[in-house]
């Protein structure tokens, strides 16, 4: 069984459409929308409301750390949407959705990114794509555990959750062969992130976990640069699959 594995897609619908062929699976660990973008300021939600410039400034706050200030100024650049903010933000997550979800093959399984809004993903779910969080589920005789969203961070991004609830959903999970999930466990070579020289967040939980039911893969993604790509943990292989918004092609894994 061929089973390709993509993360971080964060809005490129045009490579994802082509992310599986070849495989008889697809499989998605996330962050499907584009809020901001660090390289092209004008890409992403925030970069065509408010433009380059604004989505700049926003930019330097957070890469310095003033994560409060980062905030007071997010907020005045929503608040010029005035009443309609709301609806602005779901029209736009909406539109990203319809264009990606509308790509995916069948079958498809996925599980949320920190950033992603799940009550608007399943809008847009359909026959053959299985939206998938603290659930197991057989694909070709071996079991795949899925645990969506992150822990929360100063950032505050939509998905973010309390640790205790993160590992309840994989206590949920349990033993499986491949443990499919957004964020790394948290070991220091897999949660850096070279080109943004700072740690983010990874999950004790989960480290625990796998060494514990030592599935075959642990498979995950949401850091774009990790200092490492892979390590293993006693006969688990831990795999980040990718940024692929950058990479615009799969993870392979052939089971």
């Amino acid at each position: 069984m061929r089973v390709h594995v993509v993360s971080d897609v964060h809005g490129r619908a045009d490579a994802l459409a082509s992310s599986g062929e070849g495989a008889d699976v697809l499989v998605c660990l996330g962050d499907l929308i584009l809020f901001m973008d660090y390289h092209d300021h004008a890409g992403g939600i925030m970069g065509s409301l408010f433009g380059a410039d604004a989505v700049s400034e926003f930019i330097e706050l957070r890469t310095a750390r003033r994560f409060d200030e980062a905030r007071d100024y997010s907020r005045g650049l929503w608040a010029t949407l005035g009443e309609d903010r709301q609806s602005v933000i779901e029209q736009a997550v909406r539109q990203q959705y319809a264009a990606m979800l509308g790509v995916l093959p069948d079958p498809t399984y996925l599980t949320y990114g920190n950033v992603d809004v799940p009550p608007l993903l399943r809008e847009f779910l359909r026959p053959g794509i299985h939206l998938l969080d603290g659930q197991v589920v057989e694909i070709g005789g071996l079991r795949f555990g899925f645990v969506g969203g992150g822990l929360q961070t100063p950032m505050r991004t939509p998905m973010e959750v309390p640790d205790d609830e993160y590992a309840a959903k994989l206590e949920a999970v349990g033993a499986v062969d491949v443990l499919c999930t957004h964020i790394p466990p948290q070991l220091p070579d897999l949660v850096y992130d070279t080109t943004a020289r700072r740690y983010e967040r990874g999950s004790v939980a989960l480290l625990e976990s796998i060494r514990r039911t030592q599935p075959a893969y642990a498979l995950f993604g949401h850091v774009h640069q990790p200092l490492v790509a892979e390590v293993t943990i006693g006969a688990t292989r831990c795999v980040n699959v990718g940024h692929f918004r950058a990479r615009r092609t799969p993870y392979v894994l052939d089971l």
